[in-house]
C-alpha cells in the first residue's frame, strides 16, 4: 500500500483528521470501520457539486438534458476511470478475499472508494474546499461536455423522433429467449409502422435487446420518409 501522502498530494488537500482519509479507504472486507457511510455523503456530495456547474454551463439545458449529462459523469465507470487516474486502488485497505480476487481493480470498489474519500474531505474541510476537489477532478471531463441528445438512450431517441413528426410510437416485443436462467440472451422485434420498417436487437436483458433493436431501427429510418 502507497503512502497516504502521495494521495493527498495528488488531490492537493491535507487532511486535518487523517482518520476520515483512513476511514475512506478501507473496504467493509477489512473489517472495522469502513467507507460504506462516507461513501453515502460522497455521493450526495457529488451529485450537487456537479449539478451546480451544470445549471450554470448550460443555461439553456432543460431538466431531462442536465440529468443526462450529470448521470454521464457520476456513474460508476466514469468514477472509477477517475480514480484509476489516482491509482485510487495502491491505497485500499482490503479484506484477504478481496485481495485474492483483484478488488483493488474492480471498479465497483474504485468509484465507491472514491465517493467516499470525497464525503471525508467534505467533512474535514468543508463544502468549499470539498468542492474545489471536485472540480479539479473533473476539470477535463466538464471543459469536453457532450451535446445532451448524445447521451439519450436508442429507446427514448427514437420515440422523439417519431413523436416529432406526429406518428406513433413503436412497438416492442420479444421474439426470442435462449439460455439458461442466468445467463439468457434475449432477441426483442421494433416495428416502426410509420416507416414500414422491422429491426431486432440481442441482449442479456430485455430492455438491452430493446436498445439494440430501437438503435437498428433508428439507422434504417434516418434518411426514410414516412410510409
Amino acid at each position: 500500500m502507497k503512502p497516504l501522502a502521495q494521495l493527498t498530494a495528488r488531490l492537493a488537500y491535507e487532511f486535518s483528521d487523517i482518520d476520515l482519509a483512513r476511514a475512506a479507504l478501507t473496504h467493509r472486507s477489512a473489517g472495522g470501520k469502513n467507507n460504506e457511510r462516507l461513501e453515502f455523503l460522497g455521493d450526495a456530495l457529488l451529485d450537487l457539486v456537479i449539478s451546480e456547474q451544470l445549471y450554470h454551463l448550460r443555461p439553456q439545458a432543460n431538466e431531462g438534458d442536465l440529468s443526462r449529462l450529470r448521470a454521464s459523469l457520476v456513474r460508476r465507470d466514469a468514477l472509477a476511470r477517475l480514480a484509476g487516474e489516482l491509482d485510487l486502488g495502491d491505497y485500499l485497505a482490503l479484506g484477504p478475499g478481496e485481495l485474492r480476487s483483484g478488488g483493488y481493480r474492480r471498479k465497483s470498489i474504485l468509484a465507491d472508494a472514491l465517493e467516499a474519500l470525497l464525503g471525508a474531505i467534505y467533512l474535514d474541510g468543508g463544502y468549499t474546499r470539498a468542492s474545489e476537489v471536485v472540480l479539479a477532478l473533473y476539470r477535463e471531463s466538464l471543459e469536453k461536455l457532450p451535446d445532451a441528445a448524445e447521451l439519450r438512450d436508442p429507446k427514448t431517441l427514437l420515440q422523439e423522433r417519431l413523436q416529432a413528426r406526429g406518428l406513433d410510437r413503436p412497438e416492442y416485443r420479444v421474439d426470442q429467449v435462449a439460455g439458461e436462467a442466468h445467463q439468457q440472451r434475449f432477441t426483442v422485434v421494433c416495428q416502426v409502422s410509420a416507416f414500414d420498417v422491422e429491426t431486432r436487437g440481442e441482449g442479456s436483458s430485455r430492455r438491452r435487446a430493446e436498445q439494440a433493436a430501437a438503435r437498428a431501427a433508428l439507422d434504417e429510418i434516418s434518411d426514410e420518409p414516412a410510409a
